[in-house]
């Protein structure tokens, strides 16, 4: 969550259709959020730390909104009756609510048109950001001159915009500054009044946008793929789905919500969650940085400016390091007493100065969403169909390939 990819810095000419690039147009870097190192980024960088950290991001106040969303996730599993289904379009609905709520301050119901609107324009948006097409016009942007083109090439980010400004919008008719800010978009929205007749600044509402699409395609679409694979292992693993649910009815029982807390008594479902992380090691070349500065790295020189792509599969894959590196292996986090341990090689997360800004709340959601579905069901493969593979698929994430499971309850 939260590590945006650097996005093109071009003009384009009137009339063309809104897109990340043309929103980060019009002040060049002192509109990007989470691109090029300097001013701006830092700006966004820390309005976006801090203001999450203020609506409960490893707080209390947020883990009873994941919680309760982990209740309603669950009921809409039980509503399957035991049937076969497909996890993932309840995972991302599920998880998007959760940046909703520190968004705008509300959940949606799962058949609500507008989360399924912005789930659909969510990940539209995000196959435009790293597709093809947008990387020929981050080499060449003098082609956004070309009548139509960004219409074509961004349309569902378009589209998410149109989206966003309506929820904006509403936000803006129903604020009352004189109560304390109710969510993230509040609190932005402050700032651009704060902001007016400062050219300088990075405030305004081209970045509001751009902040909450990053929020959502970050955010929702990294944690939900993340328990699609912990799902996916739990019915290909049902020794290890035994174990964790024995640790949960000891340690939880089968009423009580999990809490945060119970981690540090669950050293077995702690294991569990990060090599679920490890395995499915979904950005396995993570997002492109920078270098800010001249550097020589094993005698090799590496020019300032220069765009890296980091390999995190070498080090979540290390044959040096994992006993079993292409294997699901939860006791890669346990020692011989059967402790946790989180290894120096894990991170999933990245590292350095554009470590995910979200991976609190991504920490949280996994615990949480995964230990309630196993506290409530057992996951089976369905009956009559083949055993799903453990494969994924590469495309900008590596995803479990299309399966079905059936959630009995207990």
């Amino acid at each position: 969550m939260g590590k945006g990819p650097r996005w093109a810095e071009q003009k384009v000419e009137p009339g063309t259709a809104p897109s990340r690039g043309e929103l980060a147009s019009n002040a060049g870097e002192h509109r990007v959020i989470l691109a090029r190192y300097g001013r701006a980024w830092r700006e966004q960088r820390r309005f976006s730390v801090s203001t999450l950290r203020n609506f409960g991001m490893g707080k209390k106040s947020l883990e009873q909104w994941v919680t309760e969303e982990a209740s309603c996730l669950c009921a809409a599993f039980s509503d399957q009756a035991g049937r076969p289904f497909s996890p993932n379009a309840f995972l991302n609905k599920a998880v998007s609510n959760v940046i909703a709520s520190l968004t705008f301050g509300r959940r949606f119901e799962y058949n609500d048109p507008c989360i399924l609107k912005l789930l659909e324009l969510t990940e539209k948006g995000l196959k435009e950001d790293v597709g093809f097409l947008r990387q020929v016009l981050e080499a060449a942007p003098v082609l956004l001159r070309i009548p139509g083109l960004a219409a074509k090439v961004f349309s569902g980010q378009r589209a998410f915009v149109a989206l966003m400004d309506e929820l904006i919008t509403e936000h803006r008719m129903t604020r009352d500054r004189a109560q304390p800010p109710r969510d993230l978009t509040d609190v932005f929205m402050d700032e651009i009044e704060e902001a007016k007749g400062n050219p300088e600044s990075s405030f305004n509402d081209d970045n509001l946008r751009i902040v909450v699409f990053d929020l959502f395609s970050a955010g929702m679409v990294t944690t939900s793929t993340t328990l699609a694979w912990a799902l996916l292992l739990m019915i290909l693993h049902p020794d290890v789905q035994r174990r964790v649910q024995q640790e949960i009815d000891e340690v939880i029982g089968p009423a009580r919500r999990p809490e945060m807390g119970d981690q540090a008594l669950m050293p077995f479902t702690m294991a569990v969650v990060h090599e679920v992380q490890r395995f499915g090691d979904i950005i396995p070349l993570g997002l492109p940085h920078m270098t800010s500065r001249d550097i020589e790295v094993q005698g090799f020189l590496i020019p300032k400016g220069t765009t890296l792509i980091t390999n995190l599969s070498s080090v979540l894959k290390d044959e040096t390091i994992w006993k079993m590196p292409f294997r699901f292996h939860p006791e890669h986090f346990l020692d011989a007493q059967g402790h946790f341990v989180k290894q120096e090689a894990f991170m999933p997360f990245s590292a350095g100065r554009r470590l995910c800004l979200g991976e609190p709340l991504a920490r949280m959601e996994l615990f949480l969403f995964f230990t309630c579905l196993l506290q409530r069901f057992s996951f089976l493969v369905p009956p009559g169909q083949p055993r799903p593979s453990d494969h994924g698929i590469f495309a900008f994430l590596v995803t479990p390939a299309p399966y079905q499971l059936c959630a009995v309850p207990r």
